[in-house]
């Protein structure tokens, strides 16, 4: 067997910069929360290429004086813990004293800084050693990081394309910029400046990011709740109204003490307190900051401090009635809420098609055929029966989506990330029938859109596409499936699209010509049931049908 031995310094730093520095947002996450932690109130981040060739770090906080400079690039130096105990009570957003180290393990770093005094210092940091010296800086940081993983390949190798890695950065930017509305932030890609914020509260952080629409429609919120052990939760944020929503709970920002998470079960809290707001199978766009005291929340659950965990499992309860009790206040509930007992009276279709010898009799607010089959009452949704039709054809035609050019093209606000997004996947938005490029200032133009089976696709389906593709790039699995349902939904009928007989009739028989009629491409049910016998009951006829 080999023997165990202790690790070499080299081998511990490359393990730490593994764990810290995994792709060039890694290095503006850890950059931005010193700067956070400095207490900025601007925050100027830029990138040239893929983040690997130079990353730049700007802001006006406390900065540090020559002895704190030099000392902030070695191994487990912090300003943020005073003893062991502090590692239980966190109460800042970087805490490690590895960012820097594990920085300057796989790049050259530069650090300028000033604490106020008459002159900065420069400390530059390479193979080659470190260099102190005497530098011109008004207070703050900056902090420039060259090179990235120029001594593992490897890494570099298997990054991704310039566009998909400025993505990544300008997502998480995004969400620092949501959920700190007080501080200024600007990112900007190979010297042209792709978003800002004022750092002038959360309205103005939703327009620097979303648009006018977003921000217009929107309202603040702040909640404070206890628990039995005396912990208290504090939850504020804005709330986007239900008619604003998206696709995915991407838009859904939520952050513990500052710290931007992707946590789900937060998420999903949020969620919940919209309740019967949200149409079916979307997501609201909302900022959500809890505030809970440093021992009631463990930060060190994960190595790129991606996660954590309450010692109170009632957190995510509270945020719940928190977004719910908002949006109460606001007046935005539902007036009323229609009582039907639709378990005893409608029943989803399966099994064996129904629909062959189906024939359409009516239909009711143009959102329902009404069909005879047999001893049932087949009640059609025209939605969900066209979007599986237009699916299972766009399925079969992949590859050959045709497209309808937008003239004049269509202007469409989105956020830094699905801007870049844009840029990164081209290929496959053309591909699926879209031409859309950056036209500056949060703004894409689309010239071309979608036009299957002889409906044109709005540009603004754009949006969905575009957080579908998101969803993928996180994923090992591809997208496409995902993405075809979306196009199937955006040109089939809508509420209010009157049908003729003749185009009822077809659209029945084409559903039943589907290898799955009895569900949307989403999973909702195309067709319900009302069998005779529920209206014999109703209509208290007994055991005759003519009596």
């Amino acid at each position: 067997m080999t023997r165990i031995r202790r690790l070499e310094t080299e081998t511990r730093r490359k393990i730490a910069a593994g764990e810290v520095v995994t792709r060039p947002s890694s290095v503006v996450r850890e950059l931005v929360e010193n700067s956070l932690d400095a207490d900025a109130s601007r925050v100027s981040v830029a990138v040239e290429g893929d983040g690997t060739e130079r990353i730049w770090v700007r802001d006006d906080g406390h900065g540090m004086d020559s002895d704190d400079a030099a000392l902030a690039v070695e191994r487990h130096t912090t300003s943020k813990l005073s003893g062991p105990a502090d590692v239980e009570r966190v109460s800042t957003l970087g805490f490690r004293g590895e960012a820097l180290p594990s920085i300057v393990a796989v790049a050259s770093l530069e650090l300028t800084t000033n604490d106020g005094g008459p002159r900065g210092t420069r400390v530059r940091v390479s193979d080659d050693g470190i260099e102190t010296a005497p530098a011109g800086r008004a207070r703050g940081t900056t902090v420039q990081v060259a090179d990235l993983f120029y001594n593992r390949p490897a890494r570099r190798k298997h990054l991704g394309s310039a566009k998909a890695e400025f993505a990544r950065v300008s997502k998480l930017l995004s969400r620092y910029a949501l959920c700190h509305p007080d501080v200024g932030f600007s990112l900007s890609h190979d010297g042209r400046e792709t978003f800002s914020t004022p750092g002038t509260g959360w309205t103005d952080a939703l327009l620097g990011v979303y648009d006018r629409t977003v921000a217009g429609q929107c309202t603040h919120f702040s909640f404070a709740a206890g628990s039995a052990d005396g912990t208290e939760t504090g939850v504020e944020g804005v709330l986007c109204y239900p008619s604003v929503t998206r696709a995915t709970r991407d838009h859904v920002h939520v952050a513990v003490n500052g710290r931007p998470l992707a946590d789900e079960s937060l998420r999903r809290a949020v969620v919940a307190g919209y309740g019967s707001l949200l149409p079916s199978n979307r997501a609201p766009i909302a900022v959500v900051s809890i505030t809970v005291p440093p021992d009631a929340v463990d930060h060190n659950v994960h190595p790129a401090k991606a996660a954590v965990a309450f010692r109170d499992e009632g957190v995510a309860d509270r945020v719940e009635r928190a977004v719910a009790d908002a949006l109460s206040t606001a007046d935005l509930r539902r007036s009323g809420e229609v009582a039907m007992d639709l378990d005893a009276t409608l029943e989803p279709v399966e099994g064996e098609s129904r629909l062959a010898d189906a024939s359409v009799i009516g239909g009711f607010r143009d959102l329902y055929l009404l069909c005879a089959a047999g001893d049932e009452l087949l009640v059609v949704d025209q939605h969900a029966a066209h979007e599986r039709v237009n699916y299972e054809r766009l399925r079969a035609a992949v590859g050959s989506v045709p497209s309808q050019a937008v003239d004049p093209p269509a202007t469409l606000s989105v956020t830094p990330a699905e801007a870049a997004l844009v840029e990164s996947r081209g290929d496959e938005l053309r591909a699926l029938g879209y031409d859309a490029s950056p036209f500056g200032g949060g703004t894409i133009r689309v010239s071309a859109v979608p036009a299957p089976l002889g409906r044109t696709a709005a540009p603004a389906s754009l949006r969905e596409v575009l957080a579908t593709l998101d969803r993928g790039g996180e994923r090992p699995a591809d997208a496409r499936d995902d993405l075809l349902k979306e196009m199937a939904c955006h040109p089939s009928l809508k509420a209010g699209d009157a049908l003729s007989a003749a185009a009822a009739e077809r659209l029945l028989d084409r559903l039943g010509a589907c290898d799955q009629p009895y569900a949307c491409p989403h999973g909702r049910p195309t067709v319900l049931s009302i069998g005779e016998e529920t209206l014999v009951r109703g209509f208290e006829r007994g055991n005759t049908r003519f009596g």
